[in-house]
């Protein structure tokens, strides 16, 4: 009887040298395929410079301007009432509401205006609170005028409400300390 040696199999192996090179083609890969987000600030536009002498300065009365101040303790006054930053969205509706039928000369402007000293982020929140003011009275302007949200109106529909419903806000040059 012939006896038949088994073979010895050698154990599997994985080839590593190209590991290295497949780990950077994936990191390239996640790289280039990833978005970054940027952040793209505050969406303000800036009006264009006019030298002091060329200003032309028009006098407003009181009826037609809410002076917004914030001071550097977080304190902030509506017309000199103080009032919490949530609340300023709703007293400046009912002030904007009762000024849309008025010729464009007669709306509201809205005075933003800071302490040197203050949170960046209470003034971003009270900017914040104008703003949505401004825009809950598009929605309620658009659904009663053309029964549709302010999305979803045609240019022509949108151009009517910002005329109508203009958004003026002056923002003040915070004080000296």
């Amino acid at each position: 009887m012939v006896k038949i040696k088994k073979r010895k199999l050698g154990e599997a192996q994985i080839p590593t040298s190209s590991m290295a090179d497949i780990a950077f083609l994936l990191l390239l890969f996640f790289l280039v395929s990833t978005n970054i987000d940027v952040d793209t600030g505050i969406g303000l536009v800036l009006p264009e410079f006019v030298p002091p002498e060329e200003q032309e300065f028009v006098p407003l009365s009181k009826d037609r301007m809410a002076a917004l101040l914030i001071n550097e303790n977080g304190d902030v006054l509506l017309d000199g009432n103080i009032i919490a930053i949530p609340q300023i969205k709703d007293n400046l509706k009912v002030r904007i509401t009762e000024k849309i039928d008025l010729p464009s000369n007669r709306k509201l402007v809205v005075s933003v205006k800071t302490d040197r000293r203050t949170v960046y982020n209470l003034y971003i929140q009270s900017l914040d609170q104008v703003k949505g003011a401004y825009f809950e009275v598009w929605e309620e302007y658009a659904g009663a005028k053309y029964g549709k949200s302010v999305r979803d109106l045609t240019p022509e529909e949108l151009e009517d409400v910002r005329t109508k419903i203009p958004i003026i806000i002056s923002i003040a040059e915070p004080e000296k300390v």
